[in-house]
């Protein structure tokens, strides 16, 4: 019913001959691919049709992908994901209009999925995680989801997602829309109701400070802790420099994480939600986050990334996941994986997607990519954009 299939060669062309060897033969329904940012787009796209003919094609640009046959990020991975049983094949709704305006492009894939899905389906998020280059801006998750939630009401959903780069250093993105290549572009695959998902997410951050309020703040932009300046505050707390010389460079060493529910509640990796900061402005003592959902008033701790928090994490989501899933015939495992946490940025000593691959049951098909942000359910029925995490989802049957 759905089967999937991994290949990584420099040649879109071979990329795609190999992993359509791995697929089940029957013709698919339709096609999800991830394809490394080194390949040429228009290349990959003209591929995919030669082989597979004129098969819908949705997904997009990926720093890497994970399969069981392997994984990387070199940028040369493909994997793809065969959907051939109507049974299970899910409904895209697309929009092309996020330069113009995240929040209301996303209310109104948002209100376009309200007319297709029911109550708790399953519906996959993939959107173009950058906007712009230079200066580097990107797409933020978090009002492309807000406007999704107030397009798509009150009603419970599993959103699940991620936003979707061609590497780790943020140089670009680009969507499958079915038919094309394009740019700012949010695909929703609504899944029939008779699959449900079942989710873990992985983190592998602990706080080192106490809680601070935001007292200034722009957008993306966090200008001061409880009245000092941002970065001084969190290089003191930290002990070195963020960003590189020239502060502008990505960092992964730290980031900021507001805790849900009860502040007092003894430590929950599960109830943060973490913000990734982009880069450091020594000029104006600023540090900038991958999302702008954060306010003035907003209360934070420093939160310190932990490599053995992080795969501590990834074996005990997968363990959890194998033990849910006990029993029932699942259909299709997907790891959406923040791409900082790749050795080469994370300085882990094993990959956790290696951990991931190796310890989820065999008998679950599965593929993963390495995504900019990711979207997973949090409380309320509602989903948030997590940063640095992994977001581990088994689809299978309901009841």
């Amino acid at each position: 019913m759905i089967s999937v299939s991994y290949a990584k060669h420099s040649d879109p062309a071979v990329a795609v001959r190999l992993c359509a060897a791995g697929l089940a033969q029957a013709a698919p329904q339709l096609l999800l691919a991830f394809c490394g940012g080194k390949h040429d787009p228009l290349a990959a796209r003209a591929a995919l049709r030669e082989v597979f003919g004129p098969v819908p094609v949705f997904g997009g640009s990926a720093a890497g992908a994970i399969g069981r046959a392997g994984f990387g990020y070199s940028g040369f991975e493909l994997g793809l994901i065969a959907f051939h049983d109507p049974a299970v094949t899910p409904q895209a709704v697309v929009t092309r209009d996020l330069l113009r305006d995240e929040h209301a492009a996303g209310a109104g894939l948002g209100a376009e999925v309200a007319g297709i899905a029911g109550e708790g389906d399953v519906v996959l998020l993939l959107f173009d995680s950058v906007a712009v280059t230079a200066p580097l801006r990107l797409h933020p998750a978090s009002a492309i989801v807000d406007g999704f939630h107030a397009g798509f009401g009150a009603r419970p959903l599993c959103l699940l997602g991620g936003g979707l780069l061609t590497d780790m250093n943020l140089s670009g993105g680009w969507v499958f829309d079915g038919e094309a290549v394009v740019k700012h572009a949010a695909v929703a695959l609504v899944f029939p109701p008779a699959l449900q998902a079942e989710t873990a997410v992985m983190h592998g951050c602990r706080p080192v400070s106490a809680f601070m309020e935001i007292t200034r703040i722009e957008g993306a932009e966090v200008y001061e802790l409880d009245g000092r300046p941002a970065l001084t505050v969190i290089e003191r707390m930290l002990g070195l420099p963020l960003g590189g010389a020239k502060g502008h460079e990505l960092t992964l060493c730290a980031t900021l994480g507001e805790k849900q529910g009860d502040p007092f509640a003894p430590y929950d990796e599960n109830a943060y939600v973490n913000r990734l900061i982009l880069r450091a402005n020594p000029e104006t003592g600023s540090v900038t986050l991958f999302e702008k959902d954060f306010a003035r008033g907003t209360r934070v701790q420093i939160m310190s990334r932990d490599n053995s928090l992080m795969l501590d994490s990834v074996r005990r989501g997968v363990q959890e996941i194998n033990r849910v899933v006990a029993g029932t015939a699942p259909l299709l495992g997907l790891y959406i994986d923040c791409a900082g946490r790749g050795s080469a940025r994370s300085g882990a000593p094993v990959e956790e997607a290696a951990l991931v691959r190796d310890g989820l049951d065999p008998a679950v098909p599965f593929l993963g990519f390495y995504s900019g942000v990711e979207v997973a359910p949090f409380a309320q029925g509602r989903s948030r954009p997590l940063d640095w995490t992994g977001v581990l989802t088994v689809l299978r049957r309901r009841g």
